[in-house]
């Protein structure tokens, strides 16, 4: 029989109000690659409470009770024999792949490929904070053509998960000469504090003004599209080598088709109506970036150890701070339900929120 661990769960697909907590089996090593940690916190991300939801389910039949969460920090209990990298004892971070889903548990389990070491100056749930949405940072910044360095770089959101580390990364590893932001009234004076003076060089208070009217047209080089307003400031970018990559509108169907969303056992496939859908939309997305001399594209987070020990390089450095906003406690379901929420709504969170889980 195996051992039983406490693991938030979703009884079918929902919104968080009906999360449980609830015993699970606790994983054990079955390949040569396995490590196992005992996870000290993991953090929320906007697809944990989507999925959960059902937002992929035409092209993904998950299995019930739905066990949550892809961002996991803690220590390693167990390896399989072919691990070389980690060790048992060894504090790690991890963006769990979709077979190992379930960070919002005591232990979790997933392939060597996928864990690091974590940065040794910050605490657990500070390493929590970063896997999915720094790793992410990191790889839509590198998507650009050329050197970002001294060139203008726009970032809507910039207190969000991923904005918070992105406006870090663009400014601090990839140099640009320019950051622009959005956030609301109450959060500007919060932009310098929680990322560094000099990360951000132009924040626009999104309530009160239009960054179409704040930005000159045609002055943005590179736009990550962290809100889904992709096609909107389309006029802002340079013409011919100007670039948006957005992770808020819609995949095309192939993109979706080959995401870490769809690694699994089972190899589901996009059904024919869905991908007709999926790449009508893209088109649509592709030609008007055309229509303005931009180069426009979809991106799906590819999870590995090799960002994170880039992350963890540059967090020992200083170039990156985790932004963490709230703390729960896992184990108070009404806490998680409410603090799930407020991401599942998509406004008014702070940086990364975190669940404390095996608390040392």
């Amino acid at each position: 029989m195996a051992e039983e661990m406490l693991a938030v769960t979703a009884p079918a697909y929902t919104d968080p109000s009906r999360y449980e907590l609830s015993k699970v089996p606790q994983p054990i090593v079955t390949e040569d690659t396995d490590v196992i940690i005992r996870v000290h916190a993991a953090s929320i991300n906007p697809v944990d409470v989507k999925k959960a939801a059902g937002v992929f389910k035409l092209a993904v039949k998950d299995t019930f009770p739905y066990k949550l969460g892809y961002d996991a920090a803690g220590v390693v209990t167990q390896v399989g024999k072919s691990v070389k990298t980690l060790k048992v004892g060894d504090e790690v971070y991890t963006r769990l792949p979709e077979v190992g889903r379930g960070a919002w548990s005591e232990y979790a389990k997933c392939s060597e490929e996928y864990v690091a070491l974590k940065p040794k100056n910050i605490t657990f749930g500070e390493a929590a904070s970063l896997p999915l949405a720094a790793v992410t940072a990191l790889q839509v910044l590198r998507q650009y053509k050329g050197s970002l360095e001294g060139k203008t770089v726009f970032i809507p959101a910039g207190l969000s998960g991923t904005g918070a580390y992105a406006c870090q990364i663009a400014k601090n590893v990839f140099h640009a000469g320019k950051v622009i932001t959005t956030v609301s009234t109450a959060k500007i004076p919060k932009v310098p504090e929680l990322l560094g003076e000099g990360v951000v060089d132009q924040i626009i208070d999104y309530t009160k003004a239009d960054p179409l009217e704040e930005i000159p047209l045609r002055s943005v080089d590179f736009f990550f599209d962290t809100t889904g307003q992709a096609m909107q400031f389309l006029p802002l970018l340079v013409r011919s080598t100007g670039m948006v990559v957005s992770i808020s509108t819609k995949p095309s169907a192939a993109t979706l088709q080959g995401s870490s969303v769809m690694k699994r056992p089972d190899n589901p496939r996009i059904p024919f109506y869905g991908r007709i859908f999926l790449d009508a939309g893209d088109s649509i997305n592709k030609l008007r970036a055309y229509y303005y001399g931009v180069e426009y594209k979809y991106w799906f987070l590819a999870p590995n150890a090799k960002d994170l020990d880039t992350l963890t390089g540059y967090v020992e450095e200083g170039k990156l701070l985790p932004v963490v906003g709230a703390r729960v406690d896992m184990m108070d379901i009404d806490q998680v339900r409410e603090a799930c929420q407020i991401i599942y709504n998509g406004k008014g969170g702070l940086g990364k929120t975190v669940f404390e889980v095996n608390k040392e």
